[in-house]
Formats: C-alpha cells, structure tokens, sequence
C-alpha cells in the first residue's frame, strides 16, 4: 500500500475536484454539468492547461518562469498582425510565431542556467518586456476576425463523420469509447512491465476500481459532447501533449534528468548530468508552449488584444502546485498540472454561474493554493524525519 500513500496527494486532489463537481451542479439546480458547460468549461481552460504542462516541468526543476503570462501575450498579438494584418498563411504563421516563443525561451534559459541570473529576476524582467511589446505592436489596439480555420483550432469541435441522430454526435462517442481503449490497454501494459521488474504495484481491486472510475468519466465525457457540439478541437491539442509530455517525463532520459535537476543540482551534476542544457532546454520548451497557448487564446477570441497577460502567469503556477509539485523542486506530475488546472477552472466556472465576483473567486483559489503548499511543505517535513528516525 505504500505506492497508494506515495500518490495520496494525486488521488486527493482527483476526489477534491470530483467532489467541488458535485458541490456547483447542486448549488446551481443542475447547470453545472449540462454538455453545453462542459464544453465550454473545456474551451475556456485550454490555454491554462497548456501553461500548466511547460511550467509544471520548470517548477520540477526548482525553478519558475513568470514571464509566461505576459509572452502569451505577445505571440498572441504576433499572430494577429503575421496573419490578418499582413496575410502569412497561418501553417507558416503558426511556425514564426512558434519559433519567437522558443527564441524567448532560450533568452530566459540563457540568462539562467548559463549566467547564473536569479530566474526571478530573469522572469520578472522578462514580463515586463512582452508586456510593453505587446502594447507596442499593437499600438494599445485589437485585431480581430482571423480566418474560421484558425479560429476554430480553439472554438469548433470535430464534425460528426458518422452521421447521428436525435441530435446526439455519435462521432464523439466514438472518439471516447476508443480512448478508454487505449486507456485500459496502456494502464495495463504499464502494470505487467512492472511486476515484470519487481516494482510496486496497487492491489488489482483497486487497480480495476480505478480503471473502472476513470473509463466511466471518459465515456461521460463522451456523452455530455454528444449532447453538445462534439468532442472539441482544443481537447485533441491537449490530449496529445499530456501524452507525449508524460512519456517524456516517466520514460526517458531527459525526463529523469529534470527530475534530478530539481532534487539536486549538485548531486545531479556530480552524477554526469548536464544541468545547464536541462535547465536552459525546460525554459525554451516553457517558451513554446506559452506561444502554443496564446494562439489558443487568440483563436478562441477571434481576435489579438493588448489586455491578454492578466494574471495567466500565476494561474499556470498556482495549476502546478495545487496538482502536485514541491516548491523544493524534483516533485510533480503532468497529470498532477492539469488536475490542479481543472480544480481552479471549475471553482472559476461555478462560482460564475453562481454569480460569484471576481474578488472572491481570487480568494477562494488563493486559499486554496496555500492550503496545497502548506500541504506539500508538511508531507515532505514528515517524510524527512521519517527517513532521520
């Protein structure tokens, strides 16, 4: 059973953000988990939860990028004027400004691993200065009206190929019965190569009451998007980078060297890792996926405006350390940041619908915040007493 105390904080926060569910379709008669919310709540989320993934990997290793929020938007205005303003086709546009991103990264990353600036200030800089560029190349104005293609990468969802009917998209409950398939087939793959090597694994009752619990709210997933317009497109996008980031992080080197990174720089170093090249590759990789995110923000407005940075910065940090990661570094999940991502978007989207403002919202996410440090902070004091005794 230790492998379940070992993700108790995980497993916490699931049942938390289940629970936080139930509380707001209840305290808003039913409203909370009609399909057309659901979509929406999905829509509105998506680039938080793509910030969340790049900064979860720079808080693993010890460190945090607040320049994110404010190059969001800056790519995001530079996707307004390479495509309607001087009409790139968007492929390439896409590129340039994916490219920018990962240039920004790399200034932050150089700054940091190399010259051994505090990232702090690095960062801090560095939101200040996409700050006053998106003003500037925006000159304080909105573009709007990009083309329905690239507006729709955020707003549409997929068509229904298959053709349903009584207005249900059976192409969508496709889409999620296939992924549960995949789901059990991965889970359980994962479960034979361990016990293969000897390594830990959860009783088979709770192996399959899990399996069970997470097939079910894919599926339910699946209907609420039948009901509604589909499975949605940013979904896909994001899907796919919770499965290649993860693998990153479990199942290959420079994911374990992330991790070291962050448990020990010193230790990491002493055992041949190249700690600089880490660090500078996680802050390019932050880089992109903070462009990725504001061409998500710009689709899904249908349009590149000056006041986009808002706070973003700090809602993809506080996403991280609800779902898991240590302020010490070398601890967290990809999984763990779109959890804690979740919890802070259905408390933002329920406490709207109970016409809840701004105000409060920002307290109640904030204690909860402190509550997952406070938490986090306690578990790793016991756990090193624990180890001294």
């Amino acid at each position: 059973m230790d492998i379940i105390k070992g993700n108790l904080r995980e497993y916490g926060m699931i049942i938390a953000l289940v629970a936080i569910a139930i509380l707001f379709q209840v305290l808003t008669n039913g409203i909370f988990f009609r399909p057309g919310n659901i979509v929406n709540l999905v829509a509105q989320n998506g680039y938080i939860l793509i910030l969340a993934v790049g900064m979860m990997l720079v808080i693993i290793t010890g460190k945090v990028d607040l320049s994110v929020g404010s190059l969001l938007a800056f790519t995001s205005a530079l996707s307004g004027i390479f495509i309607i303003n001087m009409n790139i086709p968007v492929p390439i546009a896409i590129i340039m400004v994916l490219l920018v991103g990962a240039m920004s990264g790399a200034w932050n990353g150089f700054w940091i691993a190399y010259m051994k600036v505090p990232f702090f200030v690095v960062t801090l800089g560095g939101m200040l200065v996409f700050r006053g560029l998106t003003m500037f190349v925006l000159d304080g104005r909105t573009i709007s009206n990009f083309p329905p293609y690239f507006h729709n990468m955020a707003a549409g969802s997929i068509p229904d190929f298959i053709g349903g009917t009584g207005g249900y998209n059976i192409t969508a409950l496709v889409i999620c019965l296939l992924a549960s398939i995949v789901f059990i087939f991965i889970e359980w793959r994962g479960r034979v190569a361990s016990k293969k090597y000897d390594a830990d694994v959860v009783p088979m009752s709770f192996f399959i009451a899990k399996l069970v619990l997470i097939v079910g709210a894919i599926n339910l997933f699946g209907y609420w998007f039948a009901s509604s317009r589909g499975v949605p497109n940013i979904l896909i996008l994001l899907v796919t980078l919770i499965a290649i980031y993860s693998f990153v992080a479990k199942n290959t080197v420079m994911g374990r060297h992330i991790y070291a990174t962050g448990g020990s720089e010193k230790a990491a170093e002493l055992s041949g890792i190249k700690v600089k090249r880490v660090v500078f590759w996680v802050y390019v990789n932050m880089g992109v996926l903070a462009a990725l995110a504001g061409m998500v923000f710009a689709a899904r407005l249908n349009a590149a405006t000056p006041r986009a940075e808002a706070g973003f910065e700090l809602q993809a940090i506080a996403a991280a350390f609800i779902g898991g990661a240590s302020p010490y570094g070398g601890v967290g999940k990809i999984t763990g940041a779109i959890i804690g991502a979740m919890v802070m978007g259905v408390l933002n989207n329920g406490l709207s619908l109970l016409g809840v403002g701004a105000d409060v919202q920002n307290v109640i996410i904030g204690m909860v915040l402190l509550a997952a440090v406070i938490f986090a902070v306690y578990t790793k004091a016991a756990k090193t007493s624990k180890q001294k005794a």
